[in-house]
């Protein structure tokens, strides 16, 4: 398990994540709008999630709350995207991965710290000018391929 953890987490060199890049048929200009896009509705989240238990007021949101939280921010960013004529399919893998990704890492997420990270790890994941491993390829290539298919 030890050797895998290093592989995954050991760094491509620049020509060969080119050559990944080419392979899979991703380009420089697609991965800063699909980061755009990510970026977008992780902010909106960030920004406008209410649930966190005050102390004050002991409030916190219920899982059909934090489902029509998602709802309203997802409908937020496709909006805000139309608005600029780049179109996004409103139901998809693309919707239902990221949903889910956000559930696990923000809405469910009990460790605070994780919680956090999960905006710095938006972040970096579309940041091309970095030292890759195969783990940030892997994910970066999955959420390209989805993206894809469902931005006009």
């Amino acid at each position: 398990m030890e050797n895998f953890f290093k592989w995954i987490g050991k760094e491509i060199p620049d020509e060969e994540v080119i050559i990944w890049f080419n392979v899979h048929n991703m380009n420089y200009e697609k991965i800063e709008l699909y980061g755009d896009i990510f970026k977008t509705l992780s902010y909106l989240i960030q920004d406008t999630y209410l649930g966190e238990e005050n102390h004050e007021t002991k409030i916190s949101l219920s899982v059909e709350d934090k489902e029509l939280h998602f709802e309203w921010c997802w409908a937020k960013m496709i909006e805000n995207f139309a608005k600029e004529k780049i179109f996004i399919e409103s139901d998809g893998e693309h919707k239902k991965y990221l949903k889910n990704f956000f559930g696990e890492t923000f809405y469910n997420q009990q460790d605070k710290n994780i919680k956090d990270e999960v905006f710095v790890f938006v972040d970096q994941v579309f940041e091309v000018n970095k030292k890759f491993s195969k783990a940030d390829l892997d994910i970066l290539t999955e959420i390209y391929k989805f993206m894809e298919k469902n931005v006009k």
